[in-house]
């Protein structure tokens, strides 16, 4: 099976390296920014760059800070749970292990949701996430690190898995949790923030991106992060980026997966997401599978078989044994505006959904990279 995905921009850098260059800055060693004495993470969740420059009036101090340069390539799949795994780890979903949204526990047949589903499906964080979280590296060599966020995230097994060690600070609003992160960065020198703010992306997922209440979100962030880089103390850096960006999917654009089609043979189970399936199929159907979906589905998107994907090096550079089963049989990877979706299933609820990521598209794995403060100096 031939198959050819997208080149990335030559001047975007990658996810994750982030973090690792955000601590280089504060000794005055990073290759990116220049020196700070403090650093703030601002992660927007579903912000792309694309969604960004097509709605640059609506954010004029975003884009009026941000070069053409300033921009990074997220993880594949292009999703929160993976995306934000890399970004804090500076690891690749091959290496830590949360390969999509919803992936298969090897040897079973349940393929929990890798957001919410850690306590349900009895993941333990300490191990099913498998590289070192830097904020916890960094707190027990005496750096002060902060997470800001909403507090319903305090407990949740995901936090535990990527964000342990960190002091967690809860804030309600995304202006509130900017201010707290200030505060923070400034009374502590030398502090890395983490700074989460989801709001965006939950009016994407119902509204779509190129809806009025998007709009909106954006516009209401733009003035935050404007109040936000003009109170910053001397010497405080901060950068604004995002874990992936968004293509809206309307309902007629659907394909909806039901009880007799021939791209359900040989399937055992349907997981990742609706832009980015992971297919996991019976024994040795996996071939057999690929085919009949590259043959219906190739003028759509991208099909490949996990071996596929792991040799174009979509997961890193190396997979480690206990990650490999992780990952689907056969990966269907849109790059028209379609989402699939499992009709079989009694939950209807995500079929409402119309921002959707996952997959492969510029405009949802290009992201921003916007430097503020001390950062954006030199």
């Amino acid at each position: 099976m031939s198959f050819s995905l997208p080149a990335d921009p030559p001047a975007a850098r990658s996810l994750t390296a982030i973090v690792p260059q955000l601590l280089a800055s504060l000794t005055g060693d990073g290759d990116w920014f220049a020196p700070a004495r403090s650093a703030i993470l601002i992660l927007v969740d579903g912000l792309g760059r694309g969604n960004l420059t097509a709605r640059a009036g609506h954010a004029r101090f975003l884009t009026g800070a941000m070069t053409k340069k300033d921009a990074a390539r997220s993880t594949f799949p292009s999703t929160t749970a993976t995306a934000l795994t890399g970004l804090l780890t500076a690891t690749d979903a091959g290496a830590h292990g949360i390969v999509g949204y919803r992936a298969r526990i090897p040897g079973t047949d349940i393929a929990p949701n890798q957001l919410k589903g850690w306590e349900s499906d009895g993941l333990d964080p300490m191990t099913w996430q498998r590289s070192a979280p830097l904020l916890e590296r960094e707190a027990h060599a005496g750096r002060p690190t902060f997470v800001v966020t909403k507090g319903l995230y305090r407990d949740s097994g995901f936090t535990q898995a990527i964000q342990r060690g960190a002091e967690f600070v809860a804030a309600a609003t995304p202006s509130e949790r900017l201010a707290a992160a200030a505060e923070r960065a400034a009374a502590h020198p030398g502090a890395l923030v983490y700074v989460y703010i989801p709001e965006l992306d939950t009016l994407g997922h119902a509204y779509g991106w190129e809806s009025a209440q998007w709009l909106q979100g954006l516009e209401e962030l733009d003035a935050d992060l404007r109040r936000f880089d003009a109170q910053l103390a001397p010497g405080v850096g901060a950068l604004v980026t995002a874990d992936h960006g968004m293509v809206d999917v309307p309902a007629h654009r659907q394909v909806l997966l039901r009880d007799g089609d021939p791209l359900l043979q040989g399937v055992r189970l349907v997981a990742g997401e609706p832009r980015m399936l992971q297919l996991y199929t019976e024994d040795r159907e996996s071939r057999a599978v690929a085919e009949r979906w590259s043959e219906a589905e190739q003028s759509r998107s991208w099909v490949m078989t996990r071996d596929e994907a792991i040799d174009a090096g979509l997961y890193g550079a190396a997979v480690h044994p206990d990650v490999r089963p992780r990952i689907g049989d056969v990966l269907v990877a849109a790059r028209s505006a379609v989402a699939y979706y499992d009709d079989r299933l009694a939950d209807k609820k995500p079929q409402r959904m119309i921002g959707q990521h996952g997959s492969l598209t510029d405009q949802e794995r290009i992201v921003p990279l916007i430097r503020l403060g001390a950062l954006a100096k030199g």
